[in-house]
């Protein structure tokens, strides 16, 4: 890596194994096929309607807390995370930042911020007649967001975290966390340096299998050292897996 190091942080979703959504009664059924089946004017955002908190969603973040001797809080409270795309109607996702449910931790060696809960957002999909649909099952399912410490340094090693933490979910029967049916998504926070200060990082977003996990982390961490080999500076930027041309 001709002296570089890499520094790795992840923030990894995954949908809880509940009766009913986060905020709703509409069940939580991740293998229903027919489109706007399991949805209210809660989970779609309708003017006046009022979330109620879901018990067992709560009580399964805390079994993980416990399950990664995380710090768990004796006050939180819930924030709007604004912002606005067809598959959040309202405006915001329900969420939580300053006071999360867990903090700290530590899981297959790695050294945890946080893990908090979410609401997650409906299903966008676009056709070849360049026309979006949007389907309301998922909007509002129970959503884990764990952040890691950027203590990670390399692809095998993320790759390695990301299996345990889908081990111990379904040891603990809170999610299947399948990531090919998008129970699971991990993104990741890349950059590298020559010094022990962070580089200028770029996210990865919403890699869908183990293998693009580690693929693209790898090409990240070289596409990166290229960039500063050549004189050029990193851009600190949002981007994605591209599998058919194996580059990010």
């Amino acid at each position: 890596m001709k002296d570089y190091t890499a520094t790795i942080g992840l923030e990894i979703h995954a949908e809880l194994k509940t009766s009913s959504k986060m905020f709703c009664s509409c069940k939580n059924d991740p293998d229903e096929e027919k489109p706007n089946k399991n949805v209210c004017p809660v989970c779609m955002g309708h003017p006046g309607t009022l979330p109620v908190l879901n018990k067992e969603a709560i009580k399964h973040v805390l079994k993980i807390g416990y399950a990664i001797d995380g710090q768990i809080a004796d006050f939180t409270e819930w924030d709007r995370k604004n912002y606005f795309y067809p598959d959040i109607p309202k405006g915001y996702q329900i969420s939580q930042y300053k006071y999360p449910l867990i903090s700290g931790g530590k899981l297959a060696g790695i050294e945890l911020t946080r893990i908090h809960l979410e609401e997650d957002t409906a299903q966008s999909t676009h056709d070849i007649h360049e026309k979006s649909l949007v389907n309301f099952n998922r909007s509002s399912v129970p959503l884990m967001e764990l952040v890691t410490e950027p203590v990670i340094h390399d692809a095998e090693t993320a790759v390695r975290f990301a299996k345990e933490l889908q081990l111990l979910l379904r040891y603990l029967n809170v999610g299947e966390a399948n990531l090919e049916k998008g129970e699971m998504r991990v993104e990741a926070n890349i950059s590298v340096s020559k010094t022990k200060t962070f580089g200028t990082k770029t996210e990865v977003k919403n890699l869908n299998s183990f293998k693009a996990v580690e693929k693209a982390i790898a090409y990240e961490i070289e596409r990166q050292i290229d960039v500063l080999e050549s004189g050029e500076k990193v851009v600190q930027e949002t981007r994605g897996w591209d599998d058919s041309t194996q580059s990010t």
